[in-house]
């Protein structure tokens, strides 16, 4: 699996737009509005780069309005967080960062 975060930034009237649109693209799993120098920040998942630089280059291009992006990609994942506690019905989570 390959795991990218793409930085983006878009002009302003299209920021929210832009980024409904970028989650309809295949291998794109989150969209994150943020404070900064980008407006977005995407996060895809693949299991391929082929298909990394296919959301990049031809995918993510046909989004009206994007202006720049920047792409990193993921080495290794570290995390004290426990994705398998929050499926789990009647547990509390106490990293859950929400509550």
């Amino acid at each position: 699996m390959v795991t990218a975060f793409i930085m983006i930034n878009a002009e302003r009237p299209r920021i929210a737009p832009a980024s409904q649109e970028i989650l309809e693209i295949k291998g794109i799993t989150e969209v994150y509005s943020v404070a900064g120098d980008y407006d977005l920040v995407a996060v895809a998942r693949v299991r391929k780069n082929e298909e990394l630089a296919k959301l990049v280059t031809e995918d993510l291009i046909k989004i009206e309005g994007l202006t720049r992006t920047q792409t990193l990609i993921s080495f290794r994942q570290y995390s004290n967080f426990e994705l398998d506690r929050i499926f789990s019905l009647g547990v509390e989570c106490e990293d859950d960062p929400a509550k």
